[in-house]
């Protein structure tokens, strides 16, 4: 009598968690110093002015103000700045 006594456990279920990758803070909003904008794989967005660049590409304000997204530069690359308040 051949039969399967236990159905046993799911060979699946072994997902990585998501990485919430994506723009924190949109263009106009106002931010503080150190607050994060962008996190991302690679430099989808640069860095422009008042705006640092992380380990592991994440782009963070260094300064208090206003946010501004623009697409500057021959290859037409998107690049996110502060402007002082």
């Amino acid at each position: 009598m051949a039969h399967k006594k236990a159905g046993g456990s799911s060979r699946n279920g072994r997902d990585s968690q998501s990485k919430r990758l994506g723009v924190k803070v949109y263009g106009g909003e106002r931010v503080n110093a150190g607050q994060i904008l962008v996190r991302q794989r690679g430099t989808k967005v640069h860095a422009g002015t008042n705006v640092g660049i992380g380990r592991d590409h994440t782009l963070y304000a260094r300064v208090a103000g206003k946010v501004e997204y623009s697409v500057k530069g021959s290859g037409n690359k998107k690049t996110v700045s502060i402007v002082p308040a």
